[in-house]
């Protein structure tokens, strides 16, 4: 059987580390890591909401996502040397978004928003899907610094939440792809799943070649595995003292 490129086997995530504390000033930071991608998402809590949620007493989740000029091998442009925010970053972090807000009750937040950065320092694939993994543990710490300062009563987050990317692959079903698996494979398929194990999203491409209904199935077996994975990860993470 081929190796993939760094020796792992189909159903293997890369190694990942998740570290928490790792800025100052956030009450939710964190530097996650897959492999060779790195992510530090940030979460803080302003006390307003969007217009369509004042005087409701629902809270709201959001995210921002941008890549640094250097995380690629050629220089990135910042989005505000370009006047505006591209499409693959607007899809990018409304997915994130969306993901972390179907793990919080809204309305146990009061009218505050929990405001969510994820900054890529280092992309070697799977930046979208890390990035949901490391803000929800942003997004806990967060919230565990309003419980602890009493702004907020009853837990709002009901389950963890984390995504992976799996593929096809030289006609193989693998899980996690890095950058030269992701710009070789036949299909590209990014999977976000709560921890009990309820799909949020999934987004699926032939970028090559129509996929069967067989293997759609058996890339699904393989994210719910390494989602699984990241989840036990994530509460393992949260149940140690910060770091800083």
């Amino acid at each position: 059987m081929a190796t993939r490129p760094d020796g792992r086997r189909v159903d293997e995530l890369r190694p990942v580390s998740i570290v928490r504390g790792y800025t100052r000033h956030a009450p939710g930071s964190v530097l996650v890591t897959a492999g060779e991608t790195r992510v530090l998402c940030t979460a803080m809590v302003e006390a307003e909401v969007p217009p369509f949620l004042t005087g409701s007493g629902i809270g709201w989740v959001t995210a921002e996502y941008d890549m640094l000029p250097s995380s690629t091998q050629t220089r990135r442009r910042r989005d505000s040397r370009r006047g505006q925010v591209d499409g693959r970053t607007q899809e990018i972090q409304r997915l994130i978004g969306r993901a972390l807000r179907a793990v919080v009750r809204r309305e146990r937040l009061g009218e505050r928003t929990i405001y969510i950065d994820c900054d890529v320092i280092q992309a070697d694939g799977g930046t979208r899907t890390l990035a949901i993994t490391g803000a929800f543990v942003a997004l806990a710490d967060a919230v565990r610094n309003l419980r602890e300062r009493g702004e907020i009563i009853r837990q709002p987050i009901v389950a963890p939440v984390a995504a992976v990317s799996v593929g096809i692959v030289g006609g193989r079903p693998v899980l996690d792809l890095c950058y030269e698996e992701d710009a070789a494979a036949e299909v590209d398929m990014n999977v976000v799943m709560d921890g009990r194990g309820g799909i949020i999203e999934v987004q699926g491409t032939a970028e090559r070649r129509p996929f069967q209904r067989n293997e759609f199935d058996r890339m699904m077996a393989l994210a719910f595995r390494g989602i699984r994975r990241l989840i036990r990860l994530q509460r393992q993470t949260l149940r140690k003292k910060r770091s800083g």
